[in-house]
């Protein structure tokens, strides 16, 4: 007969209940073991108290204008750091409302919500805090899909959250949490996106615009309003619908608010685009050697992509705005000139040169291209990568209109790009040799070569007041003294010239008795080439290097008819040496630089040195004047009905009528264009013409300074005087008269003003010699 077993409900709660309690300390212990190990760095190194101190965030360089705007970076992230006080509290408060209603009450880690996640399966969504995203961000990145590293990932989340809680403060978190998150696009933090989607800095988001933001953080991409503008509208009104539940927004002022679209104001950032394209490269090359020059305290180079420096410039940025908006303004208008001349013309666009210059030209540009370079260095052999340059391929290339995609050979768009007319402009404080403006060519995409500083070219007729002075210092002329403009020969053998000189004035004709001052506006050669017969080329030479000129000048007399090249930015620290009562000051773009601390690891120091008295500079002044009085540069004074080639006179008429003081310049063949202008504290130099000087106008109407290069300055002078709100004040006074001048500047003048030269198109300046 079977015994019954005893069964005892009461000891077997007992020993359900030991059990439990077994399996809850193994448990508990395990989970203390987890993070004691995790915090040891078992699992992988932990952020040490100096990493957590001083996180790093690859923050980028900033470039800083002199009215305090930030004119781009450099960076790997692109990301500026903002502090808490930049936040506006709308922002905060959707943050919060969102992402962590419990922010201010946890010290890292939300226990309720761990708990109900836990119990939801992560269903009613996650429950890692600010804080621990921030933690995220800052040391390990995107999660692992890997079910067992996720949970150490989190772990390790956890931890270094409740540090950073004990590091720093709740808005200190905030700003940092907000400094870290990507926002595609190329837009890391908070700062960055603000500037890329919305044009703005983080302290003037609207409401709206900031719940956009808050409700990227779920999925940055496909919640971007750029590319998902539907789907990102949707959760920014979710995230309104947070800050009303949270008490931060009204239910009136969120229905209001969610019925509006979201009004991008993209403006995105790269190396290539945006503003001060040129003068950011030119910036990068000079950091580049002065981060060797100029090491941390440890021995070791800044980093511009990660350091965080901040680089404080001359440029001022509105001025800048008008110079790009000038130049792009005019040449649009003048290159479908060009392209009108060059219909017929078979050779496109070279002129009356032989194929074998044209193969040499192109040559040069195949060897020279990214696509050359390329195939080199994945072994194609010559014949194979020429033999490309003739097969048809998609591309996208520049146009005035945008950017067109078309199927065209690399050959033939080496030809395309040929047509295009190049500029370079920059504008300068003569008194502090502070870099206003700075535009270096038409596209920085498309076209990487810098006009202002890396290309030289020939000058012409704005070599001429350099012999002026020259003669005004030495033979102390005066602008009103008289010269007789006639034929002028000057023998074989004369200051080392091989063969008889024999200057010719552009119209081919003589004025007869004129002043110095006339010969300058009128632009006469023969005069110029007396002037440099009495002075001799060496004394002229010698002037334009005290001038800053760094080109090499012969020591022939053809140089007094402009057959020199001079870099842009050489030319307007040479005239600015008048404005400034005789004082060369070198052109300078930076004021200082500071570290992401504020340390300031660098200031500039002007260089300067006297190069003429101020009577001779005030006398080359006044000369200067009579371009714009009499001469082809009176246009930017005086309206009028035009004429031939008025059409491409963007702009005109200018009616700036204060004193300015300018001259044109204008090549052989008309492949280079000039106009350097100044008012007392503002010069400004231009130069346009295309790559090669074989590609041209055929004519001077077209091809001349006078209106290749003029109307750039007048549409930017003329937006600068326009606009109230500029914080640099560009003068619209005369120069200032030196007491007791001693050379006569107040000339007699005829009772009718001549306006030849304005009625015919500059038909007085010279044109190649």
């Amino acid at each position: 007969m079977a015994v019954k077993k005893n069964s005892n409900p009461a000891e077997n709660y007992s020993r359900y209940i030991k059990t439990f309690w077994k399996v809850f300390g193994i448990g508990f212990l395990c989970i203390v073991l987890f993070f004691l190990l995790a915090s040891w760095g078992v699992f992988g190194a932990m952020p040490t108290f100096d990493q957590l101190e001083n996180p790093n965030s690859n923050v980028a360089t900033e470039i800083i204008s002199s009215d305090g705007q930030t004119i781009g970076k450099f960076y790997l992230d692109n990301r500026t750091p903002v502090k808490y006080a930049d936040l506006p509290k709308h922002l905060v408060d959707a943050l919060v409302a969102t992402e962590d209603e419990r922010f201010y009450d946890h010290s890292g880690i939300d226990g309720r919500g761990t708990l109900r996640a836990v119990l939801s399966l992560g269903s009613s969504g996650g429950a890692s805090t600010i804080t621990q995203q921030l933690a995220k961000n800052l040391f390990h990145g995107e999660g692992s899909k890997n079910l067992l590293m996720r949970i150490v990932q989190k772990g390790k989340e956890w931890i270094i959250a409740t540090r950073l809680e004990r590091q720093y403060t709740k808005e200190e978190i905030i700003a940092m949490y907000l400094n870290t998150v990507d926002f595609v696009n190329n837009a890391v933090g908070i700062r960055s996106a603000s500037k890329i989607y919305f044009n703005k800095e983080p302290k003037d988001l609207t409401i709206a615009e900031a719940a956009v933001f808050v409700g990227m953080l779920k999925n940055p991409y496909y919640l971007n309003p750029k590319t998902f503008p539907k789907a990102s509208m949707n959760r920014r009104n979710t995230v309104l619908y947070q800050m009303v539940k949270n008490g931060f927004l009204t239910e009136e002022k969120k229905e209001t608010l969610a019925a509006k679209p979201i009004e991008l104001r993209y403006s995105p950032e790269s190396h290539k685009e945006g503003m001060a394209t040129y003068f950011r490269e030119y910036l990068r090359e000079f950091m580049k050697k002065w981060v060797k020059e100029n090491l941390k305290e440890d021995g070791s180079e800044y980093d511009i992509y990660t350091d965080g420096l901040k680089i404080y410039t001359t440029i001022d940025s509105r001025m800048q705005m008008y110079a790009e908006e000038a130049v792009d303004a005019h040449l649009a208008n003048l290159q479908e000139e060009f392209f009108i001349q060059q219909k017929k013309n078979t050779n496109a666009p070279f002129i009356n040169i032989s194929d074998a210059e044209t193969k040499r030209i192109l040559d040069r540009a195949m060897r020279n291209s990214e696509r050359w370079r390329i195939m080199k260095a994945k072994e194609f052999t010559e014949d194979q990568i020429i033999a490309s340059f003739s097969k048809k391929a998609k591309m996208t290339v520049f146009t005035w209109r945008g950017e067109r995609d078309t199927l065209m050979t690399p050959l033939d768009s080496i030809r395309y790009y040929k047509h295009f007319l190049q500029s370079g402009l920059m504008s300068m404080e003569p008194q502090t040799g502070h870099v206003k403006a700075w535009v270096g060519g038409i596209n920085y995409k498309h076209f990487q070569y810098d006009h202002v500083a890396q290309g030289a070219r020939q000058v012409g007729s704005t070599f001429k007041p350099f012999v002026y002075a020259t003669a005004i210092e030495q033979l102390h002329y005066s602008p009103c003294d008289s010269i007789l403009d006639s034929a002028f020969s000057m023998p074989k053998g004369k200051y080392g010239i091989d063969a008889d000189w024999h200057p010719q004035n552009s119209n081919g004709q003589f004025r007869g008795m004129v002043t110095l001052k006339q010969a300058l506006a009128y632009s006469i050669n023969t005069v110029s080439a007396k002037l440099i017969d009495r002075v001799g080329p060496k004394a002229v030479v010698d002037m334009t290097k005290k001038l800053g000129v760094s080109s090499k000048i012969p020591e022939q007399p053809a140089i007094a008819l402009g057959a020199v090249e001079i870099t842009v930015s050489d030319m307007v620290a040479a005239y600015s040496t008048f404005a400034n009562q005789g004082m060369y000051v070198k052109p300078t773009v930076i004021t200082k630089i500071e570290d992401k601390n504020g340390v300031v690891l660098y200031q500039t120091t002007p260089e300067t040195h006297e190069v003429v008295n101020k009577d001779i500079a005030y006398a080359v002044v006044k000369l200067l004047e009579g371009v714009t009085e009499t001469g082809s540069g009176a246009r930017l004074k005086w309206g009028g009905a035009g004429g031939t080639g008025y059409n491409r006179m963007t702009g005109y008429p200018y009616k700036i009528i204060n004193p300015i003081a300018g001259k044109t310049g204008t090549t052989q063949n008309q492949s280079d264009g000039w106009f350097v202008g100044m008012v007392p504290n503002l010069a400004t130099g231009i130069w346009v013409g295309n790559e090669d000087r074989s590609a041209h106008f055929k004519s001077l109407i077209y091809g001349q300074g006078a209106t290749m290069a003029l109307p750039i300055w007048g549409i930017y002078m003329r937006k600068i005087y326009d606009d109230d709100n500029m914080v640099f004040k560009v003068s619209e006074k005369p120069f200032e008269r030196p007491a007791n001048l001693s050379i006569k500047v107040d000339c007699w003048k005829p009772p009718v003003k001549d306006t030849t030269a304005v009625d015919s198109l500059d038909i007085g300046d010279e044109f190649g010699l």
